[in-house]
């Protein structure tokens, strides 16, 4: 596409038929994270300041919807899933099965292009910190998060996220 090259270009910089063309030529995938997961692994990355993780989740709530980093902010407010149709989503936790099928939908060979993923390993280790996490947090922050994330809880399956409670 005529500006696709252009350094940065946010889709939200198209019109609706700039962007009806573009996208209507590529294969479009989503890959999503239970929210309360990517907070963890930012505090853990140390991309906020705070000395534990309430404050940071208060430093995240304070920011707001739109002020926010982009490691943090809803991912409907990020990806535009009610503008954009994505042919896949991809569900981080199950990326080996769904990386496979993506892969086969796409005619390439399967077995030399995906790395080594234990799928199963990774979802028990953010079990265990979400339950850390989630228990440091008082009732209004959790609360106040559910909301936060209300529309990605809506919107992708993350039925055992802690949020969804």
């Amino acid at each position: 596409y005529r500006r696709l090259h252009t350094k940065e270009t946010q889709l939200s910089e198209f019109n609706q038929t700039e962007i009806k063309a573009m996208l209507g030529s590529y294969t479009k995938v989503l890959f999503v994270r239970d929210p309360f997961h990517r907070l963890i692994t930012t505090f853990l990355q140390g991309m906020g300041i705070s000395p534990s993780f309430s404050s940071f989740v208060q430093e995240v709530l304070d920011s707001g919807m739109h002020n926010g980093s982009i490691a943090w902010r809803p991912l409907v407010s990020l990806c535009r899933p009610c503008l954009i149709q994505y042919d896949y989503v991809v569900m981080f936790g199950f990326l080996r099965q769904e990386l496979g099928h993506l892969l086969r939908r796409a005619g390439l060979p399967v077995g030399s292009l995906l790395p080594e993923l234990t799928d199963s390993q990774v979802q028990w280790t953010y079990r265990w910190l979400s339950e850390q996490m989630f228990s440091e947090l008082s009732a209004q922050q959790k609360k106040q998060l559910s909301h936060f994330y209300r529309w990605d809880l809506a919107a992708f399956p993350f039925s055992s996220s802690f949020l969804s409670a």
